[in-house]
């Protein structure tokens, strides 16, 4: 496939959103209509504080990877903005600040809200990531929320992880220090044209170096000034998922994945049955309305069955 049809475009569109707003009934009725996951297309995660600049850098990176999969299948980009927990409204602004790229063929572009999810990512992520790949693409760009420790989440969805970080993040390297972000694959060092970028670099390369891990992750320095930072980190990625099929056991990532996906859905239940059942928490003791919501879980099991 060179590009997705209008009429594809928008039957993914449209999927898209059933699945983005589905309830987690809907979205196990979903599963069980789709094919097993191929891991034919590949998933390269971005994450890291606001403001570092993740859109701009992906729409970047993404002519650089289409232009060497332009035949294969093409790039989509999923991004993930936060869904207000007042309003519960999103600005969903990715697809504006990815305007320049907006009209290539074989570039699918969607923003998507975050809605109750509070690890970085959306509801029914994997459904939306999984209903992408089944329309040929060669690679999905995804962006997280990026609002703290979403790192954790995104691991287990992607198969390379670029964390994107400003210069002077003290706060993002001081987190690394304590072992509590040393789950991505490749750093970035965004607008390395800034003071303290070059000392954000060497820091984060002091402590990857202390790693044990197979992949010792790169750390690259990305400017809108100079494209030779955007091959660096282009070339990075090509290598990670080079060495991640090499190295990597396809069915222990499949299960990793498919524990995020059963944890998620679970959270998500307890959740709806707590809005529509507030009465389970009315339990003498926590142990008693802990025991009455897995109860209440069994029943929608059983009539699932």
């Amino acid at each position: 496939m060179s590009g997705l049809a209008p009429r594809s475009r928008r039957a993914l569109g449209r999927e898209l959103t059933r699945l983005a707003q589905a309830s987690v009934a809907e979205s196990l009725a979903h599963s069980a209509q789709r094919p097993e996951p191929s891991m034919e297309t590949a998933r390269i995660g971005f994450t890291g504080a606001p403001g570092a600049g993740k859109s701009t850098l992906i729409s970047r990176l993404a002519k650089l990877r289409l232009a060497a999969c332009r035949d294969q299948g093409g790039v989509a980009i999923l991004g993930i903005d936060p869904t207000s927990p007042l309003s519960g409204g999103s600005i969903l602004g990715d697809r504006i600040r990815m305007d320049a790229i907006a009209n290539e063929p074989e570039l699918y572009i969607r923003s998507l809200a975050s809605r109750s999810s509070n690890d970085g990512l959306a509801d029914n992520v994997l459904d939306l990531l999984e209903a992408v790949e089944s329309h040929g693409f060669h690679e999905v760009l995804m962006e997280t929320v990026g609002v703290g420790q979403a790192e954790h989440a995104i691991r287990h969805s992607v198969d390379t992880l670029v964390m994107v970080l400003q210069p002077n993040a003290g706060d993002a390297i001081q987190a690394m220090k304590s072992g509590v972000l040393e789950l991505a694959d490749i750093y970035v060092i965004n607008k390395a044209d800034l003071p303290g970028a070059k000392k954000s670099a060497s820091e984060i390369r002091g402590i990857v170096q202390r790693s044990q891990a197979a992949w010792r992750p790169p750390v690259i320095e990305v400017s809108q000034q100079h494209e030779e930072g955007l091959a660096k980190l282009d070339s990075a990625i090509s290598e990670h998922l080079a060495w991640q099929a090499e190295h990597c056991n396809a069915s222990e990532t499949l299960r990793r994945r498919r524990h995020y996906h059963v944890q998620s859905l679970i959270v998500r239940r307890v959740s709806e049955l707590l809005e529509h059942q507030p009465q389970l928490l009315d339990a003498t003791s926590l142990a008693g309305a802990y025991a009455d919501i897995l109860q209440a879980l069994g029943l929608d099991a059983g009539r699932e069955a």
